[in-house]
């Protein structure tokens, strides 16, 4: 079953947990059937197999996304989610569960050690 979340600003807390955990399929699953994902300079990717594969990609490295949803505007069944690390538009389906139909993404180095 097709996950989605209840809420726009819910999408963003599930893309961070997929991030967190490391889930390819969970993380495809947050977009709609040929959603697009575009982190940093990597080639954007379209669709739940070029999704997983470029989070596999984002994932090999230090990579992490933080979500600040500074602004969320709905209208109807369509929201644009404006965050400080990215920016992205989602849709609510037929099942009124909200998925990503386009996400641009910054991620960022994932470290342990504080700064001094």
């Amino acid at each position: 079953m097709a996950r989605g979340a209840h809420t726009p600003e819910e999408l963003e807390t599930l893309l961070e947990d997929a991030f967190l955990t490391h889930d390819h399929v969970a993380l495809a699953e947050l977009f709609e059937d040929g959603g697009v994902l575009v982190a940093e300079d990597r080639p954007e990717a379209r669709g739940a197999a070029d999704i997983r594969r470029l989070a596999a990609v984002l994932w090999d490295g230090p990579a992490t996304y933080v979500p600040d949803a500074s602004r969320v505007v709905q209208a109807r069944d369509t929201a644009l989610v404006v965050a400080q690390g990215g920016i992205g538009v989602a849709r609510r389906g037929t099942d009124r569960a909200w998925r990503y139909a386009i996400a641009l993404l910054s991620v960022e180095a994932n470290t342990t050690e504080e700064e001094s």
